[in-house]
């Protein structure tokens, strides 16, 4: 073993880049070998070398707090997660398969409702959904893909078995991290990366750019297109700047479009009009057309869903593609799967109880300190009851959370979510992570090879989220033969 990883300790559940015996993963043999004769110093010197230069690059992301909105530098550990090619094409495939199967569902669920018809998704559970927009009933996007950006979020169990622990399908963020978390490393790692086969993340701008064009309601060679951002305010900001920076695309506020008589969107610019063919919303539905949705939005664009439904711009994600971004109808995605592609899932969900189910229910409250439970429409780790660490006063209070809407809450077991190596001080300590690649969709689809791995900072903890303390690391696929 590397003299850096001998205080490593056991603790009993999948490490991503150690075996149950302490010995490197294939995938890992070269990194750790190559930390090991660092030592500890140069891996510390290097670790404030990546803090340094994401303070001089203004990498940041935004806490909400009672104290106000406070931007926090982005939180890095240069120990990079590591996993085999061999491994990451069964995951590709299990993502692009289920992203075609929920933009089925979406597309069917505004359209046809086949689904509803033949039993196989609850009426109820539609009716009940606050994402659902009656608005875009009958509507038809480029390609019926309504969700052309996924962040699917994987976790491994004790086993070593991946699940798919949710899917983001509204605004998923975190891409312009991953692609900053490599380019850090490539700075501070140039040998390994001469020495190792990683498969690049770099070409993602691209590719979102060449997805967008796709959808392109005006025929010619270079469509305009807008990223839509709520401002600087906003906890994802300098992801929507980088990203329009990266693209060639306008980066801009509701208020600087306009929808004229004719439905078609312009954007006010410092050389006059230009008609947008595609947006790139950043805003959530709510905000999206105050003509539509919430009246008193101030950061959307007035008529925008009278031009999208006329098909005069495009946009991505699509308007009401939350419908299948709740963790109640996440229950049902493998059912999707073999009932639009006629298949098996590839990748399997985490086990998940349905409180408005009676028989259902009636286990998650009397199982309550073993379980997690989540409202269906929270993000960012907000608003759910790690029960095993939960207090007795808490534990009653979802309680009767869940009595009072139990279409709202679903329950899953506590996983052993897997851990990997995280540099504490000078020394390498087990931190459990989560992984969020990202999925395109138009014509064709796209994976990243990797994506953006989360890890909680804190010993023991099963947060990952940057909001609440969690941090990141870089996602190296290996090629076998590396």
């Amino acid at each position: 073993m590397p003299k850096i990883l001998y205080e490593y300790p056991e603790n009993g559940v999948y490490d991503e880049l150690l075996t149950p015996g302490g010995e490197p993963r294939p995938a890992a043999r070269a990194v750790l070998s190559h930390f090991g004769q660092l030592g500890p110093e140069a891996l510390r010197q290097r670790q404030d070398t990546a803090d340094a230069a994401i303070r001089a690059m203004g990498i940041t992301f935004t806490v909400y707090s009672e104290a106000g909105n406070i931007d926090r530098s982005w939180p890095f550990d240069i120990v990079p997660r590591t996993m085999s090619a061999r491994e990451w094409a069964r995951i590709d495939a299990g993502l692009r398969q289920r992203l075609q199967a929920l933009n089925c569902f979406i597309d069917d669920i505004y359209n046809e409702q086949r689904i509803l018809a033949d039993g196989i998704f609850p009426r109820e559970i539609l009716e009940g959904s606050r994402n659902f927009r009656s608005a875009c009933r009958g509507t038809h996007p480029p390609f019926a893909v309504w969700a052309n950006i996924c962040g699917s979020d994987l976790v491994r169990d004790a086993d070593g078995t991946v699940y798919v622990l949710e899917d983001n399908l509204r605004v998923p963020s975190g891409v312009s991290y991953m692609l900053e978390n490599r380019e850090i490393m490539k700075r501070l790692f140039p040998e390994i990366f001469a020495l190792c086969s990683i498969l690049p993340v770099d070409d993602y701008p691209a590719q979102l750019a060449n997805m967008l064009a796709e959808l392109s309601p005006r025929s010619g060679d270079r469509p305009v297109i807008a990223v839509l951002t709520p401002g600087i305010y906003n906890s994802a900001y300098f992801e929507h700047s980088y990203l329009a920076q990266q693209m060639g695309a306008y980066l801009a506020e509701g208020s600087d479009f306009f929808v004229d008589n004719n439905d078609r969107v312009f954007l006010r610019t410092i050389s006059g009009l230009l008609q947008v063919d595609v947006i790139y919303r950043r805003v959530d539905d709510d905000f999206l057309d105050p003509e539509v949705f919430r009246e008193d939005s101030v950061i959307g664009v007035p008529g925008l869903m009278r031009a999208w439904k006329r098909g005069t711009v495009a946009i991505a994600n699509a308007p009401g593609t939350g419908v299948a971004d709740d963790k109640v109808v996440y229950a049902f995605v493998p059912d999707f799967i073999r009932y639009y592609l006629d298949a098996e899932p590839i990748l399997p969900n985490v086990p998940t109880y349905l409180c408005m189910r009676e028989d259902d229910r009636a286990y998650v409250l009397a199982h309550l300190n073993e379980l997690v439970v989540k409202p269906a429409n929270e993000s960012g780790g907000y608003g759910m009851l790690i029960g095993p660490r939960a207090s007795a006063e808490e534990r009653q209070r979802f309680a009767e959370r869940i009595a009072e809407d139990p279409r709202n809450y679903i329950a899953q077991p506590t996983l052993a979510l897997s851990t990997a190596p995280t540099l504490i001080g000078d020394h390498l300590e087990p931190r459990h992570l989560d992984l969020r690649p990202f999925i395109l969709q138009a014509r064709e689809n796209y994976v990243t090879t990797g994506g953006l791995t989360r890890v909680a900072m804190h010993a023991g903890s099963l947060v990952v989220n940057s909001s609440q303390g969690g941090g990141s690391k870089d996602t190296w696929i290996i090629e076998e033969d590396a």
